[in-house]
């Protein structure tokens, strides 16, 4: 349905299947392809692999897997496609701080299709991959121009496991220096929650500093808190308020004067790239979030790779092994020294992602980089000005400032004026198409906030969409606002009761769980008389 041109919305409704679980449509005997294992000549061609087993690795008996035939199996996992929203069907500007960008289709194709990639094995020895480590090698050379680091790993398996792996490098760091009195590391409160979460895994203690009057983080409150016991400063810029702090080195220098190390969150890097570099602000340790500001999928959680940069003096600290080239050797592993921390991701990491962000790299080039960030604050201030002018939002800190690639809103004069909140909302875009915003990380500082980042995959048309959508959502609070409260209308499921994830009684990952804890249609209708009755 084309989209309405005085309003710029269009009508929409998600396929609603009432499908059952793959188990409960098992059926005793039906398989997917059909195929005559009497047959003398079939079984002679396909053999027994049981029989090359021990048996004390063999099963005592065969796995319960559901029985479905082949059609039925499509079928059922195209009603499941239909019922979701993702970024190849809908405007997937919502997630702010994530970089929901497009990534090119023959990414997939190389990462996931090609044989090279495919097919090898990680316990394969060096001198039989070596393409693949090439692409590993040469995606460290641009990571480190872009950054100005020295050295790259790419074990870690996202943002908050490579503020870990840091965490990890500034303790040993400090120990080898026999300066134990390191305990504390600094952030702030619009940095990325993994920023206090790594170091204080890693055993620090956390000291956050809160934002000032213009949404930065107050200078003097953190030359206050420097002492000979802070280790290191974690510091996401811009913060998640998509504001960049311009007295940046200010920090730096701070810290470094107390001999504490700088690690910078570069998880908001889209509208940088070929514009600042970590390593001129003087930071030790930076990295980079692949499954965002370089291309890659997210994933579901499953593809992420968080880049983790340092300087020179610290490289012999990054886990191993590290992806080295010689002339006579070609490329190799290199296991490093007894100062490593070690291994925190097995093998080399999401290597597949690796393969992704290094053909993104190489489609786009020095200036394309540039130009997607060029791209990303342009379409963010389009937008800014665009919501700016939506009844019930409000941008706060910093007024009459840009942004760079983010904004965070709130609809906190909506809430006071009609009761509809930022989550009433984000249902009722689902009715719209679009996939759910993001509010903030908790807790929240502002009120009902909001946060979009249109980064530069989408275009005019598109945004002047998505904020159509949002006025219109603003236009029925003022009017109806149960209306809103009361939404979504147009999807697969309405209401999702939030307590129930929360209820270990109705947890059930698996099959089996499922089962053991009576989930199943009959017994499942028990318990939710018992808990509407209690």
């Amino acid at each position: 349905m084309p989209r309405d041109p005085d309003t710029l919305l269009r009508k929409f409704h998600e396929a609603r299947w009432d499908e059952q679980i793959i188990f409960e449509m098992s059926v005793p005997g039906e398989r997917g392809i059909l195929v005559n294992e009497a047959d003398p000549k079939v079984r002679k061609a396909v053999g027994n692999a049981a029989s090359s087993i021990p048996n004390g690795l063999r099963r005592k008996s065969a796995p319960k897997l559901p029985e479905v035939n082949q059609m039925r199996v499509l079928r059922h996992f195209m009603h499941l496609s239909q019922e979701t929203m993702g970024t190849d069907v809908t405007i997937d500007i919502s997630q702010g701080t994530c970089t929901m960008k497009y990534s090119p289709k023959v990414q997939e194709h190389m990462a996931g299709r090609h044989p090279g990639i495919r097919e090898i094995h990680p316990l394969q020895p060096a001198e039989t991959v070596q393409g693949l480590l090439e692409i590993i090698y040469s995606l460290e050379k641009f990571l480190k121009e872009i950054s100005g680091m020295d050295r790259f790993s790419f074990q870690p398996a996202g943002g908050a496991q490579a503020a870990y792996t840091a965490s990890s490098i500034v303790r040993a760091y400090h120990a080898s220096r026999k300066d134990l009195e390191r305990t504390e590391t600094i952030t702030t409160m619009f940095s990325h929650p993994c920023d206090a979460a790594g170091p204080s895994t890693a055993g620090f203690n956390v000291i956050t500093i809160m934002p000032d009057k213009d949404g930065y983080a107050d200078i003097d409150a953190f030359k206050a808190a420097l002492s000979k016991r802070t280790a290191a400063i974690f510091i996401t810029n811009p913060e998640d308020t998509g504001i960049y702090n311009p007295r940046i080195d200010e920090f730096v220098k701070a810290a470094h004067d107390v001999g504490a190390l700088c690690y910078y969150d570069q998880a908001n890097a889209n509208g940088m790239l070929g514009i600042t570099r970590a390593r001129d602000a003087g930071f030790d340790l930076c990295h980079f979030n692949l499954h965002k500001t370089f291309s890659v999928p997210h994933g579901s959680m499953g593809g992420a790779v968080g880049a983790l940069g340092c300087a020179g003096y610290l490289a012999k600290y990054l886990p191993v092994p590290q992806v080295k080239y010689d002339k006579k050797k070609g490329y190799y592993y290199d296991y490093g020294t007894k100062d490593s921390i070690g291994k925190v991701r097995s093998f080399m990491g999401n290597t597949q992602s690796l393969v992704k962000s290094y053909s993104w790299i190489m489609q786009h080039g020095a200036e394309g980089l540039h130009e997607t960030a060029v791209c990303s604050v342009l379409n963010n201030n389009y937008m800014m000005k665009l919501l700016s002018e939506v009844p019930g939002v409000t941008i706060h800190y910093a007024p009459g400032k840009r942004r760079l690639e983010q904004v965070r809103y709130t609809w906190e004069q909506l809430k006071k004026d009609t009761g509809v909140g930022t989550e009433d909302v984000m249902r009722r875009m689902a009715d719209f198409g679009l996939q759910h915003y993001w509010t903030s990380h908790h807790p929240w500082v502002l009120p009902e906030p909001f946060t979009l980042e249109p980064c530069e995959s989408y275009s005019k048309d598109d945004i002047d969409e998505y904020v159509a959508v949002l006025r219109q959502i603003s236009k029925e609070a003022y009017e109806n606002p149960e209306f809103v409260k009361n939404s979504p209308y147009n999807q697969v499921v309405h209401r999702v009761p939030n307590p129930s994830i929360n209820e270990p009684e109705r947890i059930a990952v698996t099959w089996r769980q499922y089962l053991k804890k009576g989930l199943d249609k009959k017994s499942s209708s028990k318990l939710q008389s018992k808990r509407v009755h209690s």
